[in-house]
């Protein structure tokens, strides 16, 4: 990809294709095979230059033990605070791949990996920081990186434990690659993301990350100001929100890194006109020209209820940019 001067685009999707095959999105996050098949559906459908599986921020807060809510056509979400002291967090398990709705995603991944055979399946997963803020609540951890830094600290140790063995059953599964969202990272300084989201992805890049596994690590929380931290992980891919300017991004990270996004997942995948989104897409792809580790992307999952002609418009607009060259 980094040797050709055409972009390649990999929107993060999968609910169009739950939509398509006519399940729920709670059929989709608790069955397998049902994932396993509006992903099949939206290959079989455009020419993303790689399948991914569901962006679910839920499974490894779930396989840990707390509280989730799963609405029948909605993203699920953490319903509740799981740990709150050093003595709760010092005494939290880290779960095996059997908790949960953990075997249903690698299940998932196995039968994107044996059937989807024309371009890279990419699993997905949560990351440290991210995960700790879920378990810990997400304002509580705020204050208590700095008031309690040993309390969340030793929190990230086992979340990343967890998240580590994960990717590695994902990779074992067959999987080219994982998606890491880490969007709570988005809400820390660059160095407070250092030493509590970076210093830990690196653990779990290092574990996994070679020549047939790729890291691609998200975070729409970065509006510019973090982008050093990203880079400083070793994901050999990072992909950036609809929040932050792209033409900076690329300036910020190496030519050797891939750089993805960043279409604005709502107000142009969900609610513009195709005619709209097309010419967005032009305008961002002419932005980018002449950086060949761009991938045009969505900065987010696409949500529920994207339409169908919005997306065919994504892909032309990319079409006819690379016949222009």
């Amino acid at each position: 990809m980094l040797q050709s001067p055409k972009v390649v685009a990999v929107p993060i999707m999968t609910h169009p294709g739950i939509e398509y095959i006519g399940k729920s999105v709670r059929d989709a996050v608790s069955d397998g095979e049902v994932h396993f098949t509006a992903v099949k559906k939206l290959e079989e459908l455009y020419p993303s230059a790689a399948c991914c599986t569901i962006m679910d921020l839920t499974v490894e807060a779930e396989a840990f033990g707390a509280p989730i809510n799963l609405p029948e056509h909605e993203i699920p979400t953490v319903s509740g605070r799981l740990v709150s002291t050093y003595d709760e967090v010092a005494a939290l398990q880290v779960p095996d791949l059997t908790a949960g709705r953990v075997p249903q995603y690698l299940l998932a991944n196995r039968l994107c990996a044996q059937f989807v055979k024309d371009r890279p399946v990419f699993g997905g997963c949560i990351g440290p920081f991210s995960l700790a803020g879920r378990l810990f609540d997400m304002s509580e951890i705020m204050t208590a990186i700095y008031i309690e830094p040993d309390t969340i600290n030793l929190l990230l140790d086992k979340c990343t434990q967890f998240i580590t063995a994960y990717c590695q059953a994902i990779k074992q599964a067959g999987s080219d690659g994982v998606v890491m969202a880490e969007p709570a990272a988005g809400l820390l300084s660059d160095n407070d993301a250092l030493l509590f989201s970076t210093e830990y992805v690196k653990q779990i890049v290092a574990a996994v990350q070679d020549d047939s596994f790729t890291v691609i690590l998200h975070n729409c929380g970065n509006t510019g100001h973090c982008t050093n931290s990203m880079v400083q992980s070793g994901a050999r891919a990072l992909h950036f929100g609809n929040k932050a300017d792209m033409g900076q991004v690329i300036a910020d990270v190496p030519d050797d890194i891939i750089v993805m996004g960043n279409l604005d997942p709502v107000t142009t995948f969900k609610q513009a006109t195709p005619e709209e989104v097309k010419n967005l897409t032009s305008k961002l792809l002419r932005k980018m020209t002449g950086h060949a580790n761009f991938v045009v992307s969505s900065g987010c999952d696409l949500p529920p209820h994207v339409p169908h002609d919005n997306i065919n418009a994504f892909f032309s607009a990319v079409a006819e940019f690379n016949a222009s060259i």
